[in-house]
């Protein structure tokens, strides 16, 4: 792993958060053009609660939505060059796998390799930050040892 890995890495999880956008916005589009077509039959208490249930899904997609635009601008302003130390934008080797200290992804598969995409706020994270080669911490009864980072 080097720079390039890291940058290609960082370029996956706006592709990932693109994706992410992209099908969001279709399901509100589907949604909201359902509800236009919608035609109120004579029994007007199901066609309210079809209604009403489209908000509902709206809303939730719409929170959905501006997370992820969030999380996309956050990434976007994250400097993935590499520093003495970890710092939000490393990408680090440990005993028990790939860590990437950015966003909230999650695990992501990339390039044949499992990393773990995570806030530098989580509580991990925060256990990460400002630490070196070889120097270890414990997160829930778990022993980290950090190999190499970029």
């Amino acid at each position: 792993m080097n720079l390039e890995f890291k940058q290609q890495l960082h370029q996956h999880c706006i592709q990932s958060l693109d994706d992410k956008i992209i099908d969001i916005k279709n399901s509100l589009n589907d949604i909201q053009n359902a509800a236009n077509n919608d035609t109120k039959s004579t029994a007007g208490d199901k066609h309210e609660t079809s209604r009403a249930m489209a908000h509902l899904e709206i809303e939730k997609l719409t929170k959905q939505l501006n997370e992820n635009i969030k999380l996309k601008e956050t990434l976007i302003k994250i400097d993935i060059d590499n520093s003495d130390s970890i710092k939000t934008g490393s990408l680090i080797k440990t005993n028990k796998g790939y860590f990437y200290l950015a966003i909230s992804l999650g695990k992501l598969s990339f390039k044949n390799f499992e990393i773990y995409a995570m806030s530098p706020a989580s509580p991990i994270g925060k256990l990460f930050l400002n630490k070196k080669e070889k120097e270890t911490f414990s997160f829930n009864n778990t022993c980290y040892v950090i190999e190499q980072f970029f």
